[in-house]
């Protein structure tokens, strides 16, 4: 008989696989950045190269709660130009102008599978694919940070901005093989197995908290905390739990010790590049401060509430899930744990843990669609 941890564990697991990207468009999204990337390699300057970062970089994508559910896969098209050869606006306009004519080359070919359009964004161009977006982030090397450290284009701000996307995803990696190591002891030969099929404790619990976020926040996404700070907490948290459950609990217990204050500036910084304070806007809008903390109070009582409910039985587990979390995957979710008990989906579990079946299952609840809004993009 499952534990409730157990079974919050896969209740959960469960939810946030329907969010995940599927296979076969993660795939197809590789195939088109990988073709953009050789089309500009090819037509460009020597040099020019696309590369993934971000969510789908990390293996934490989650389905946004936008009216088409459009994916986000974040790119960077990096130049070998020095920054006193050309400008923000400059490099921008060259990378536009590239990927507007692979664009209509895909269409003088008469391919049916380029991109449906290309939008300037404030740091980006974006190239629309059904079902999901490349956000192509234009860059340059940062001679300040070798090897992997980038200088990034912001039409809002006169000063370069940097970053280290890949360095980032190097620290997020080695934090996820903190349960790989057990696994290894266990005879386990995780080097066979593709990392996009198998998610590590740490990247479901940042697929966790970012989909508890992004429900939370769909009607304020200007003040939604961001998820690349949501992904350091949990990282720096994270301390190699296996358990699905107990890894999200210990990393929110964890996270508030990695949120640095001096003075009255908040600081939490890029594990990648330590010049980089993740809550900088704290300081300039406390408002987004405040929504951070009311998040984490959020979810953290979530967490501690789910704890409380050993006895309680499935369908109260799964009620109190959906208060905090999307109807849609958690009911997904409950359906394939009764299946995985081995009983119909309308059973219901009593008090003492096994499934009854004399119960009606839970009550199904008109679905709210939130966030009928455009997300906001860089």
């Amino acid at each position: 008989m499952d534990t409730l941890d157990d079974m919050l564990s896969m209740l959960l697991d469960g939810a946030v696989e329907v969010l995940d990207i599927s296979p076969d468009l993660h795939d197809s999204a590789v195939e088109r950045y990988e073709e953009v990337g050789t089309w500009l390699a090819e037509n460009g300057r020597p040099g020019w190269r696309i590369y993934p970062q971000g969510s789908f970089l990390l293996g934490t994508v989650v389905r946004p709660s936008t009216p088409t559910g459009e994916y986000d896969i974040d790119l960077v098209c990096q130049l070998p130009l020095h920054p006193d050869s050309t400008t923000q606006k400059l490099l921008k306009q060259r990378v536009g102008d590239q990927l507007a004519a692979y664009r209509q080359w895909k269409k003088n070919q008469g391919h049916t599978d380029g991109p449906d359009s290309l939008e300037p964004r404030r740091r980006c161009w974006t190239l629309e694919y059904p079902g999901f977006h490349l956000d192509v982030l234009p860059a340059i090397p940062d001679e300040r940070h070798p090897p992997t450290g980038i200088r990034l284009t912001d039409k809002e701000l006169w000063e370069w901005q940097r970053g280290n996307p890949r360095g980032y995803a190097a620290w997020f990696h080695k934090r996820s093989e903190l349960s790989r190591k057990i696994l290894e002891k266990r005879h386990v030969n995780v080097a066979d197995v593709p990392t996009w099929h198998t998610r590590s404790p740490l990247q479901r619990v940042v697929q966790i908290l970012k989909w508890h976020c992004t429900f939370m926040f769909a009607d304020d996404t200007d003040n939604r905390p961001p998820s690349i700070l949501i992904t350091t907490l949990a990282g720096r948290a994270y301390t190699g739990e296996e358990d699905l459950f107990t890894a999200v609990r210990s990393v929110l217990d964890g996270m508030p010790r990695y949120i640095e204050k001096s003075g009255d500036e908040w600081w939490v910084p890029n594990p990648a590049h330590e010049e980089e304070n993740f809550t900088d806007k704290w300081n300039e809008y406390p408002e987004r401060r405040e929504a951070f903390f009311a998040w984490f109070k959020e979810i953290n009582t979530t967490a501690n509430e789910l704890a409380g409910m050993k006895g309680k039985g499935l369908d109260a587990v799964f009620e109190r899930l959906v208060k905090s979390f999307d109807h849609g995957p958690v009911l997904r979710s409950y359906e394939k744990y009764a299946e995985h008990m081995g009983t119909a989906a309308n059973q219901r579990m009593g008090a003492t843990g096994l499934l009854s079946p004399y119960a009606t299952g839970p009550r199904k609840r008109d679905h709210t669609f939130y966030g009928q809004h455009s997300a906001a993009r860089d």
